[in-house]
């Protein structure tokens, strides 16, 4: 089984939430897995998704929240579809779904990003919308060199309107064009292990954590065993003797961080094996290496400073024995 379908069996799996947040997950699953259309004239609300269990409970919602029927197709792979899919499909009742969920506004025209009532919805209901997206056109990658939630969104302004959920939440996510469709992007670690946690995913992220960590030991153990140039292998013991060192400043100071400070240290740590430039390039905003690196050194700098006071080990203590 993928990891995108083990988080989707085991959100679906989770304790009924309350009905205002099953209702966002309904209506961010409609709008990111379907539409409205026409069928012999009337309106229709349609969704096609590729997990039997989303599909599932898009008709369980919908019956149980507003008591409209709905049936399903199962759609086999073909040229144009690489997966089987489910089509649901709601013409009794489709306009009260359409109003009830925000589809259409007021005045009955389609809403192309989210309702506003779930952009501004209760923080506890934004827990709906991030699974209702990812139910419907959710990706998360096995770890390895791209690590990535991707959300594949009908139109930039539903994008835009995701990204603005995750960042409510504290989730850092970024909109991307991509061949003509627009995704929500999460790649950052800590913002990719917030995101599985939010929505409720526990098993899933310990999964994803521990896949991670081994094969970052792998890639270490294979990026050293293949060093042949000296430079490459002074360069690597840097990179070790420097995440030493910020791990060390964060045990001495513990929570008396500057959070500027912090999140230079956190950089550093998620990301080992890279330069300056490229950890640069990782922040959010971009930054460049020479603040990067201004930051790290005021960080281990107060480190030091406090270890010094209170006559504890410093952070080059920290440092492991790197000789041959």
């Amino acid at each position: 089984m993928s990891l995108t379908a083990a988080v989707k069996d085991e959100v679906l799996g989770l304790p009924d939430a309350p009905p205002s947040t099953r209702l966002a997950e309904l209506t961010t699953i409609l709008r990111f897995g379907g539409g409205l259309h026409l069928v012999g004239g009337k309106l229709a609300v349609e969704v096609e998704l590729d997990h039997a269990g989303s599909a599932q409970r898009v008709r369980h919602l919908t019956h149980i929240l507003l008591g409209v029927p709905s049936t399903a197709t199962v759609i086999p792979a073909n040229a144009n579809r690489k997966v089987e899919t489910v089509r649901v499909l709601v013409t009794e009742g489709a306009d009260q779904l359409a109003l009830t969920t925000g589809l259409l506004d007021t005045r009955r025209r389609p809403v192309r990003g989210l309702p506003n009532k779930l952009t501004t919805a209760p923080i506890g209901d934004l827990v709906g919308v991030l699974r209702g997206a990812f139910l419907a056109r959710g990706i998360v990658s096995d770890p390895g060199r791209s690590q990535t939630i991707e959300i594949v969104a009908p139109t930039n302004e539903a994008a835009m309107a995701l990204v603005g959920a995750c960042s409510r939440c504290g989730i850092s996510a970024k909109t991307r064009d991509i061949r003509g469709g627009f995704r929500v992007v999460i790649r950052d670690t800590e913002a990719i292990s917030a995101f599985l946690n939010y929505i409720g995913a526990a098993k899933s992220l310990d999964k994803w954590s521990e896949a991670r960590a081994t094969r970052e030991v792998r890639a270490n153990a294979n990026r050293l065993v293949n060093f042949d140039d000296a430079n490459l292998r002074r360069s690597a013991q840097a990179a070790v003797a420097a995440c030493a060192r910020v791990e060390r400043a964060f045990e001495i100071l513990g929570t008396d961080i500057p959070d500027h400070l912090a999140y230079a240290g956190r950089l550093r740590l998620d990301n080992r094996e890279a330069s300056l430039d490229e950890l640069g390039h990782h922040a959010t905003p971009i930054m460049t290496k020479d603040a990067v690196a201004g930051r790290i050194r005021r960080l281990l700098a107060m480190a030091d400073k406090k270890a010094s006071d209170l006559r504890i080990p410093s952070t080059s203590d920290g440092i492991p024995d790197l000789d041959d």
